[in-house]
């Protein structure tokens, strides 16, 4: 019954994993930019001495879901979102990370951050002179109305990073940011965006929901099957008693 004992217990192990899955995707339903996170998994046979019929369940990178979310009109200057494919690339630790998030504040100084992390220009981090209005183009390029409030001063100050990233090769830190498998990745000239618009998460409750309430099935069942195997063992012990 050891056999059965260990199957099931790895299978109930798996399932509460997925549900952390679930749980963090669902917490994010309403998070600007937010990718829904996958799950993977692989069997992997126990090493020992008599254990040559035993595996157990190891998790590995299921990805990121990188289908996009609804772009939604805010109204505000500096909010932008991405259409189609691409990310926006921030400064983070010494080396790039990247967002769908294009919720961009900026400090009394002028820095420019997404979550705290800086928005990454032609030449770094994007740092904005005192202005009166601010607007952001499709490519891109920030342009300053100067604080003075002549319109006719228009100029453009610098312009936001944005690449495209093959979905496959992109990982999620603790901080929910997306790296690739590089430090930095070049510009792509082919992500565009539009401004005054956030892009909604791409979670979808339901489907959250339903996997959730399946996987609370599964575990439940796999529960009951550890139950049956302690009782088949204490039955066996019976009979070997009795012998």
């Amino acid at each position: 019954m050891d056999h059965l004992i260990y199957t099931a217990m790895s299978g109930a192990s798996r399932s509460l994993e997925q549900q952390q899955i679930r749980a963090n995707n669902l917490s994010n339903v309403n998070t600007s930019g937010f990718r829904s996170d996958l799950d993977q998994a692989a069997a992997t046979q126990v090493q020992g001495s008599g254990y040559d019929s035993r595996y157990t369940v190891q998790m590995r990178n299921g990805g990121v879901d990188m289908t996009p979310g609804a772009l939604e009109e805010t109204g505000r200057d500096l909010d932008i979102g991405i259409i189609g494919n691409g990310l926006i690339a921030l400064q983070s630790g010494g080396r790039e990370v990247y967002t769908r998030n294009g919720h961009i504040d900026v400090s009394p100084d002028g820095d420019l951050t997404i979550s705290g992390q800086p928005v990454i220009g032609e030449g770094g981090p994007i740092v904005l002179p005192p202005f009166a209005q601010v607007s952001i183009a499709s490519d891109g390029t920030i342009s300053i109305v100067p604080q003075n409030g002549d319109i006719n001063a228009l100029m453009d100050v610098d312009r936001i990073k944005m690449v495209d990233v093959p979905a496959t090769t992109l990982v999620k830190d603790n901080a929910g940011f997306l790296l690739s498998a590089n430090r930095e990745e070049p510009r792509s000239e082919e992500v565009t965006l539009t401004s005054k618009h956030l892009e909604s998460s791409n979670v979808s409750a339901i489907g959250e929901m339903i996997a959730s309430m399946s996987l609370n099935r599964s575990f439940e069942a796999q529960i009951k099957m550890m139950k049956v195997a302690e009782d088949l063992a204490q039955a066996g012990n019976r009979l070997l008693r009795g012998a």
